[in-house]
């Protein structure tokens, strides 16, 4: 006899199912994760040793070493580039920089970089839903080669993905010496208008080379050209002195335009590219890093951007964005230490190592030149770890492209997002890496280093290049510093890793152009 349904017992089943069904829901929504909001921090010439997460050297940096300490830490992360420009161009395409002949170290008033046409991080993650923003250096070309700074400049980094903008012009040793918001020079007076030349002064404008009873900087090489706050400049500037920049401001400016933002975006999925400008040239730390890291300007600014990461990682929490934030930390080359003003850099460094157990630096095929600090962040889903899975600026695009459920992808890079996600140790099993038009190959842990043309150093930064009449061939399993040439001893190794550079590269890597430090 089957049992009778009362009116109570039916009442308590319904209920029961009711929150049955609930509980379900719950359960199903938790295992699908909302998609993180991103943001990309992306120092300025620093060095695999310039942060102390990586027990290469001496400065103390603790609020870049939470990023480091509390999620992924890549010992074998790579930018595309020995210098600037190439690596945010790379980083943002995921190609290689090689691949685009103007992609090397760019004037103040060169085009922009990068095409209209191409995609980019910020596009991709548009396409997906994401607000996009670029605070900070830019340093990728403004425009189409005939810049107006009085009127609405472009294209630009709004052209090319970015909801948002707020940059500098160039770089913070070129003019002109002007933020730009969206396009538009910030607090440009129309009665003052700019001017700017690479090719020659304006007539009665004092001059680094000219006028050194004006600085407050002196200049060692190449920043002998338009005076700005006391400090030499490359490039010819005339008018705007309202907009001029503050440069002991800098760092709290930007800091304070991406701390804006992400409270502004907080309650939709946003993209950050933060850019600062430490520690490139000229280093102007803000009055209250003057003199701590008892390494001139050079570590003050070091200390100066590590206390910016500070303050927009607690702006982070304090918003309730930190869970749901993957952060990727890098350098867009490796460190120089003289790189055109005299700053005390060579002579305080002291026992320091910017470059760690590394050979060279900015500007050098050697392994400081591309080999940074490299980290991936995401509070409560990345777990805490050491990696030495070969990675690159250009997987970026595409591990984050499968990270948000994007079907596009770059034919350089490779998805890595479960390895930035800290669940898989695998990385890439070749790399082309390239420095001033030069490039040379990575498989496994060997780095092989075609013969160029050219000086083995450039004396003006004292840094090696790489340069040399023979093949270079290292074991870096066994020689991290590069010490030892093995191309005689491993004939066949050099052949086969030779005849794979080539297949991916071409013959043509041979056509190279010599380093302008400018």
């Amino acid at each position: 006899m089957r049992p009778i349904l009362t009116f109570n017992s039916l009442c308590v089943l319904c209920i029961s199912l009711f929150f049955f069904a609930c509980k379900q829901e719950v359960s199903t929504t938790s295992e699908t994760p909302q998609k993180p909001n991103i943001v990309i921090i992306y120092m300025d010439d620093l060095g695999y040793g310039d942060m102390s997460a990586y027990e290469a050297g001496l400065l103390e940096t603790p609020n870049m070493d939470l990023l480091a300490n509390g999620g992924v830490k890549f010992t074998a992360g790579y930018a595309s580039s020995a210098t600037c420009s190439p690596s945010r161009y790379a980083l943002l395409t995921g190609t290689y920089p090689w691949r685009n002949k103007d992609a090397k170290i760019l004037p103040g008033t060169a085009p922009l970089l990068i095409g209209t046409s191409e995609m980019t991080i910020p596009k991709m993650l548009k396409n997906q839903g994401y607000a996009t923003a670029v605070v900070g250096k830019w340093h990728m070309g403004l425009g189409a080669g005939s810049v107006n700074w009085n009127e609405k400049v472009s294209p630009g980094p709004n052209e090319v993905g970015f909801d948002y903008s707020y940059i500098m012009a160039a770089t913070q040793d070129r003019v002109p010496t002007v933020y730009l918001e969206n396009g538009l020079v910030e607090g440009l007076d129309p009665n003052d208008p700019i001017e700017v030349s690479y090719d020659k002064n304006f007539e009665g404008e004092p001059t680094g080379k000219d006028n050194p009873e004006m600085l407050k900087m002196k200049w060692h090489h190449g920043h002998n050209n338009s005076i700005v706050n006391g400090i030499p400049r490359i490039g010819f500037m005339k008018g705007g002195e309202k907009a001029k920049w503050v440069d002991e401001d800098m760092a709290d400016h930007f800091l304070e335009k991406a701390q804006a933002y992400v409270k502004e975006k907080k309650d939709q999925p946003f993209f950050l590219y933060y850019a600062l400008q430490q520690p490139h040239v000229p280093r102007t730390p803000h009055p209250r890093f003057e003199g701590k890291s008892g390494m001139g300007p050079r570590g003050d600014v070091i200390l100066e951007a590590d206390w910016c990461v500070g303050q927009f990682m607690e702006t982070l929490e304090k918003e309730g964005l930190l869970e749901n934030t993957l952060i990727i930390f890098s350098s867009d080359n490796g460190p120089v230490l003289n790189d055109g003003y005299y700053d005390d850099a060579e002579e305080k460094v002291g026992d320091h190592t910017p470059s760690g157990p590394l050979r060279g630096g900015k500007y050098s095929l050697f392994e400081a030149g591309t080999r940074v600090p490299f980290v991936s962040y995401w509070k409560g889903t990345v777990p805490s770890g050491t990696t030495n899975a070969m990675v690159s600026q250009i997987d970026i695009f595409n591990s984050l492209a499968a990270l948000v459920g994007s079907d596009e992808r770059t034919a350089d890079g490779e998805d890595f997002s479960e390895v930035f996600l800290g669940k898989v140790d695998k990385g890439r099993e070749s790399l082309i890496l390239e420095a001033t038009s030069r490039t040379a190959y990575r498989k496994g842990d060997w780095v092989l280093i075609p013969p160029y043309k050219g000086p083995a150093a450039n004396k003006m930064v004292n840094i090696e290049l790489g340069n040399d009449p023979d093949f270079q061939l290292y074991d870096l399993s066994k020689d991290m510093g590069q010490q030892n040439n093995l191309a005689k001893e491993n004939p066949e190794k050099l052949k086969e890793l030779l005849e794979e550079f080539i297949a991916i590269r071409g013959e043509d890597f041979v056509n190279t152009a010599a380093l302008e430090l400018k």
